[in-house]
């Protein structure tokens, strides 16, 4: 499915960005902790973590909805006691 395959596509670039923000949140956080551009990745660390987070409900509704119906428990199959033919 075409939608399946761009959202996975568009998870793995919001991973990214939660990778980038992270790692330049903690750096700003040790080099000037407080500072304006501190709070800026924090809140861009948390905007791409709540795409990501949507994105992954997304494409895991969508993989559910996809998936065939199956049933829960499979009955094992009967075997025939007697032969169903009349005797002569």
């Amino acid at each position: 499915m075409r939608a399946v395959r761009q959202m996975r596509r568009v998870r793995a670039f919001y991973a990214g960005g939660v990778l980038l923000w992270a790692v330049l949140t903690v750096w700003t956080a040790w080099q000037m902790p407080g500072t304006r551009q501190m709070w800026v990745s924090a809140l861009l660390l948390a905007v791409f973590s709540g795409l990501l987070l949507t994105t992954s409900l997304w494409l895991h509704r969508l993989r559910t909805e996809d998936a065939p119906r199956r049933p829960a428990h499979h009955a094992a199959p009967r075997k025939a006691t007697a032969s169903r033919h009349a005797h002569a």
